[in-house]
């Protein structure tokens, strides 16, 4: 008989509506259950693609005996990280300060106030690598809260009192007070060198990016290498990027037939990845890739960028708009199983599973055999992975790999896929929108210009309460929970990226609706940002996750979002929000760079007043499509880019006095406080751009 997770949304969820425990939502049943019956809380935090979260669902959470110890013994409580990101920073944190690190699926003992008094992440269903079993766990901590209930509670009220003084705690408010007539430390071009000379020193020379097993592809901090090094020129900030890109793009954490990244590899050298793919990672790296080429003109990170969203629109794009969250690591109960390949299947799958007379291998597979990689003994549990593992020793070799490459991937549609989480976050949505709409519009790419525009529209309309606030999920024609301070800031980045990209104002106007609400509900009195707003359901603490994780923190984007907006439509109060919350961090992003690269990245757009382009002129005038292409090319830290047509009325105040004399198109560029004449076409333009400020 299915629980109570059989009414939820989620995927996860849903995955253990027929589990024997008798799980709740999180929510007002199960917490008034655990005080009326003076019963601790189980909470388990994991998501849908979560391969050890499976794992530990077939060893326990079907077994009918432990479940039924549960039932007696807790409330037990299941949450999907993706939907209630609040909960699960809250708690990892509690899990960190017990174990000393964190991960899911993440397990977590609480009082019926929802204090937490233990947790850790996977327990095993027997006794193993010197860790208990969790049937061990459970029965200790339940005879504990029978026999020692007032040190539990005592603990977990210390382990709260832990986790609000590190919410409350400010690095540097006397900065923050300061922030509107002093500059933040961050925004200093001295601490933006040091911060990158520290990422470049500190990277993994051999392998590329940063960091051993297992190893993360850090796009934020890609992402402020490259800005670095397109504002001062800086060689060594550029190479260190590049070769981070390089590797992943070879390893086999890169999907090479069907595009996209994995989460992350489980060794230092991106060969063998945790084959989950998340919708975050893809629309990051996208991104990541698209500037690397801007920067360097290498096609090969253009490649990348275009399969990656490729991929998303083929496999992760609802038909109504969305983009769906993640794709599974296991398929047929195991992991890898739908990305590896033995020789056999690869000869086979090509028409060449015999050799000829001579009894040589047919060059189309030897080809591909050698190139990525595959061989008899394999790189992952008697199978391969796909890696770039010699370069191709020709043009010739290079058509004929891509015509493999196609005949495989329909080959491995015919397999089992993993299964798919195809709820709609409006955070990662918000990512992917920036990256599609940036791409399209810098590649000439009409298709991924009009699934931006799409999925703006989805977002705006299905993820949205009557009150104009904006929702966290959507699945199903449902949508539910109210949106976070990562929400509107991931989706006011995107709609500016969009208006970049269309020049249809009604982007920004949807852009100023959300910043003007993060301002109003997620801002508290020293300009810092909390993820949830003020009228949020209260809980243990109210979260502020700094730190930059696998996505940015809900603060960064909303510098990065807030920072844009202010250069496109002159809202002094954006700029003055996105200085004061820099301010706060004091020098946290310099003393750990790792952790902080969107702010970093964010800084990196500030430190300069915004180069403004400004382009008047017919938008079926081919003149003026080539001074708009022409402001696009390279990457330009702060680039603003407006357009509108001769005698058009605007919200935006570019545009004010700035009208052709006639019928030829005019672009204007100007660098903080200094504007140039107008030029007229695309090669006097490209000077002033190549030009130093």
């Amino acid at each position: 008989m299915p629980n109570r997770l059989a009414k939820e949304t989620s995927p996860y969820l849903l995955q253990h509506a027929a589990n024997p425990v008798d799980w709740y939502p999180w929510g007002p049943e199960a917490l008034e259950r655990a005080k009326l019956e003076n019963l601790p809380i189980f909470l388990s935090i994991g998501y849908a693609a979560c391969h050890w979260c499976h794992v530990m669902e077939r060893e326990s959470f079907v077994d009918p005996g432990v479940a039924a110890f549960m039932n007696a013994n807790y409330v037990c409580i299941k949450v999907d990280r993706e939907e209630r990101p609040d909960l699960d920073s809250i708690y990892m944190q509690a899990v960190v300060a017990f174990t000393g690190r964190g991960g899911w699926p993440m397990s977590v003992w609480l009082t019926p106030a929802g204090e937490p008094f233990y947790g850790g992440t996977y327990f095993p269903p027997t006794p193993r690598y010197g860790m208990p079993s969790f049937a061990q766990v459970l029965e200790i901590l339940a005879q504990m809260w029978k026999e020692q209930k007032e040190t539990l509670l005592q603990n977990a009220a210390q382990t709260t009192e832990r986790l609000r003084r590190a919410t409350a705690s400010t690095p540097a408010e006397g900065d923050a007070r300061e922030a509107e007539t002093s500059r933040p430390i961050i925004l200093d071009p001295d601490t933006l060198g040091r911060a990158a000379a520290d990422l470049v020193a500190s990277r993994d020379r051999l392998h590329g990016g940063w960091g051993d097993a297992p190893k993360f592809p850090q796009p934020m901090v890609i992402e402020f290498l490259l800005h670095h090094a397109a504002r001062t020129g800086e060689g060594a900030a550029a190479a260190a990027a590049a070769e981070a890109l390089t590797a992943m793009a070879r390893g086999g954490i890169y999907d090479h037939l069907g595009g996209g990244f994995h989460r992350y590899s489980t060794d230092e050298a991106w060969l063998v990845p945790h084959f989950e793919k998340m919708l975050y990672d893809n629309a990051q790296l996208a991104r990541a890739y698209l500037h690397a080429w801007q920067l360097t003109g290498d096609p090969h990170f253009r490649q990348i960028c275009e399969e990656t969203l490729d991929y998303v629109l083929r496999d992760m794009t609802d038909p109504a708009g969305g983009f769906y969250s993640t794709e599974d690591a296991d398929s047929e109960g195991e992991e890898g199983k739908y990305y590896v390949w033995t020789p056999d299947e690869i000869r086979l799958a090509l028409g060449e599973s015999q050799t000829d007379q001579t009894n040589r291998v047919p060059d189309a597979a030897q080809t591909f055999l050698r190139v990525y990689g595959v061989d008899d003994q394999g790189n992952f549990e008697g199978r391969s992975v796909l890696h770039v593992a010699s370069d191709p020793a020709a043009a010739e070799d290079h058509a004929t790999l891509a015509h493999a490459r196609r005949i495989l991937l329909e080959a491995r549609d015919q397999r089992p896929r993993p299964a798919r989480d195809d709820k709609v976050l409006a955070s990662w949505n918000g990512l992917m929108l920036s990256a599609l709409a940036e791409a399209g519009a810098v590649l000439g790419r009409s298709d991924y210009v009009a699934a931006a525009e799409k999925n703006a529209a989805f977002v705006l309309t299905n993820l949205r309460a009557p009150d104009g606030r904006l929702l966290r999920t959507w699945r199903a024609g449902r949508a539910r929970l109210g949106g976070y301070l990562e929400d509107y800031a991931a989706l006011c980045e995107g709609l500016v990226c969009l208006y970049h990209a269309t020049f249809a104002e009604c982007w920004v106007l949807a852009a100023t609706s959300l910043a003007d609400i993060m301002l109003a509900r997620f801002r508290g009195e020293q300009g810092e940002f909390y993820d949830t707003a003020d009228d949020h359901e209260l809980l243990l603490v109210r979260p502020r996750d700094l730190q930059d994780n696998a996505v940015p923190s809900g603060g960064s984007l909303a510098v990065t979002a807030l920072a844009r907006l202010a250069a496109l439509t002159g809202v002094e109060e954006y700029r003055v929000a996105a200085e004061k919350a820099l301010a706060g961090l004091g020098d946290l992003p310099y003393q750990y760079p790792l952790g902080f690269g969107q702010w970093l990245w964010a800084a990196e757009l500030m430190v300069q007043p915004p180069e403004e382009i400004v382009v008047v002129g017919p938008s079926r005038d081919d003149r003026t499509e080539a001074l708009i292409q022409t402001a696009r090319e390279g990457l330009r830290p702060g680039r603003i880019i407006a357009h509108s047509e001769p005698g058009a009325t605007s919200a935006l105040p570019l545009f004010e006095g700035r009208s052709p004399a006639d019928d030829a198109p005019l672009a204007w560029v100007c660098r903080g406080a200094t504007c140039l004449a107008p030029v007229k076409n695309e090669a006097e333009l490209r000077r002033i751009l190549r030009a130093k400020a």
